[in-house]
């Protein structure tokens, strides 16, 4: 009979090392590697570029401090430097934007996924994918040879009705805040609509058939059932419109007018700060004139990331609510 033989306490390799082997070779470590520092890139890249901007903007912040974010005036010949109409200007603009786009993106979007027949709502579908893949520049130079002529013919029509009220007073020449936040809300549009229909796709369909076996409508039950079930996504498709809002330079450069002064109506020009920064960056001659650019890209930064902070408290505060 032969002996059995047991091996020592300590010989080969110990059960974790020989478990993390295993692991290693069914890829699970190789893969927990490489998500990780998928991960940890965008930490690296995002502290990278706020340092980036935070370092060049220095000179400005020394010789402004927090007046830079409340100040009316840009005069780079004597060399003073405020963001505040810039500011404005973003924030207004994509206002309006997020005004004339919500109530086309979402309604186009429950239409496309609840309420139209397969065949239209995929050729739609596609073109739709289509305006989301233009570049802004067409949008810009729709804007000015399309939208702004069209404004011209309509705004006697918009003054008649809202002319009491300080947002459309003054003249009017076509390039203005109100120009730009059409053209915006006409490029966010796509990202609500495309979003938004695959979000409202994805509910379950038994939430739609209990709706209908109690007795519901078609829209009762889209509008009661689907759509608070899906709001969470909505409401995602929604900030990702605004953050291309505030971010976008071209189209807006084109039709804002890139006049450094707040004004309450919407028909006069203003400015935002990617269209300044556009338009001045390479014609910028002192280091403080940089500095102030550089500086607006970070407010653009910060602006961005409160926005989007606020959206997300937002959102959980409603998924709290409802789930209440």
């Amino acid at each position: 009979m032969a002996a059995t033989s047991t091996p020592l306490a300590g010989s080969g390799p110990s059960r974790s090392a020989r478990s993390f082997i295993e692991r290693l070779r069914s890829g699970d470590q190789v893969a927990h590697a490489i998500t990780l520092a998928a991960a940890a890139s965008i930490l690296l890249l995002t502290g990278l570029l706020v340092y980036e901007l935070f370092i060049h903007s220095s000179e400005t912040r020394a010789k402004f401090g927090w007046s830079f974010l409340f100040t009316q005036t840009w005069d780079p010949v004597a060399d003073e430097y405020g963001a505040l109409p810039f500011i404005y200007g973003t924030l207004v603009s994509s206002a309006l934007a997020l005004l004339i786009g919500i109530p086309l993106g979402v309604g186009a979007a429950i239409f496309l996924a609840e309420l139209a027949p397969p065949k239209i709502s995929d050729a739609l579908t596609f073109l739709i994918e289509l305006l989301a893949a233009v570049p802004s520049v067409i949008y810009g130079l729709l804007g000015i040879f399309v939208l702004v002529p069209l404004l011209r013919i309509v705004e006697p029509a918009i003054r008649s009705v809202l002319g009491w009220t300080p947002l459309f007073q003054g003249p009017f020449y076509g390039v203005s805040l109100f120009s730009a936040g059409v053209v915006l809300s006409v490029m966010i549009v796509p990202f609500i609509i495309s979003i938004s229909r695959e979000v409202i796709r994805a509910v379950p369909a038994d939430q739609r058939e209990a709706a209908l076996a109690l007795g519901a409508t078609r829209w009762e039950a889209t509008w009661d059932v689907v759509i608070p079930y899906a709001k969470s996504g909505i409401l995602g498709s929604i900030f990702l419109a605004l953050a291309r809002s505030l971010g976008e330079t071209m189209a807006v450069t084109m039709v804002i007018g890139n006049d450094p002064k707040i004004k309450a109506s919407l028909f006069a020009p203003g400015y935002s700060i990617a269209a300044v920064i556009a338009n001045e960056f390479t014609e910028a001659t002192g280091d403080i004139y940089t500095s102030a650019l550089i500086e607006l890209g970070l407010v653009l930064f910060g602006l961005t990331i409160v926005i989007n902070a606020l959206a997300r408290a937002l959102v959980a505060t409603g998924n709290r609510g409802g789930n209440a």
